[in-house]
């Protein structure tokens, strides 16, 4: 937990570092001001309300203890396992298999799942998701996505507003209008790209640090296998509210599409991160699962 800790501090420190020197070259003091305190208020509402905007977005409803007894009972010990406080629970009513974590916090943390899932996993498997995105909690993860999300919204902001904000003294000293076109076009596609790069690293985190605290890889592995062909067989509309919460999700809810729109997948493969699973159970040994 102290090295995560260490890594979002050091991921801070080197984002803010590029917000200056993006606002600099842009266009000095002035517009990086307004656009930092712009974003980051942003930013900050998004922070501080992503567990509601998320849950909203999937129409889930909190669950309670008579109603999912099992589903406490897996996240309970987890939660128990690692030390930590007991997240809220709630489920959507959504058929495609899915499942999501969100809360800035452990002590302010959600898991939701959708009925889909509950629909297609067995206890294990279930039990592997529930780790995974617990450790998404513990590891920090929405503070990360939500200062990418906040890195994102600063260049192209950046980018946006470096059109009317003269870069000299005088007319000779302003960068060529093509230059600043490809700006407009590249900023927002270059900040989208390292919010995202960054979202597909920390699903790998996740699904080694959930794998650890269940102590079943497999069942995990298992899971992502059968949610993946569910999302893909299922895809829900990229629309709306649904486009900024994808990114929480143990899989990509879109439909997948290669090329160019690989890049902007808020997701690794699905077959590499099976892939990685099956050989972190292979190096661990056996697994011995008690219910």
């Amino acid at each position: 937990m102290h090295h995560n800790r260490l890594k979002t501090a050091a991921l801070l420190g080197l984002l803010t570092s590029l917000i200056l020197a993006v606002g600099y070259w842009f266009g000095g003091s002035g517009g990086l001001v307004i656009a930092v305190v712009v974003s980051l208020l942003m930013n900050g509402v998004s922070y501080f309300y992503s567990d509601k905007l998320a849950l909203r977005s999937m129409r889930a409803q909190p669950v309670s203890e008579a109603q999912f007894p099992e589903l406490y009972r897996m996240v309970r010990e987890l939660a128990t396992e690692a030390r930590q406080p007991m997240p809220r629970l709630y489920l959507s009513p959504t058929s495609q298999p899915n499942a999501f974590a969100t809360g800035r916090n452990p002590a302010n943390a959600a898991v939701c799942v959708t009925q889909g899932i509950t629909e297609i996993l067995d206890y294990r498997e279930l039990r592997g998701v529930i780790g995974h995105e617990l450790s998404h909690v513990y590891n920090r993860d929405i503070l990360i996505s939500s200062v990418a999300a906040g890195l994102a919204g600063i260049i192209t902001m950046l980018a946006n507003i470096a059109w009317f904000i003269p870069m000299g003294s005088d007319d000779e000293d302003r960068p060529n209008p093509a230059v600043l076109l490809l700006t407009l076009i590249l900023g927002p596609i270059a900040a989208s790209i390292i919010q995202l790069a960054i979202s597909r690293s920390r699903e790998f985190q996740a699904d080694a640090s959930g794998a650890k605290l269940t102590g079943d890889p497999l069942a995990l592995a298992s899971a992502l296998k059968k949610i993946h062909m569910g999302t893909q067989t299922r895809p829900l509309p990229a629309q709306g509210q649904l486009t900024s919460t994808a990114h929480l999700m143990i899989d990509n809810p879109f439909k997948r599409g290669g090329g160019i729109a690989a890049l902007f997948s808020t997701h690794p493969k699905m077959e590499e991160r099976v892939a990685r699973l099956e050989q972190l159970a292979a190096n661990s040994g056996p697994v011995q699962f008690q219910r």
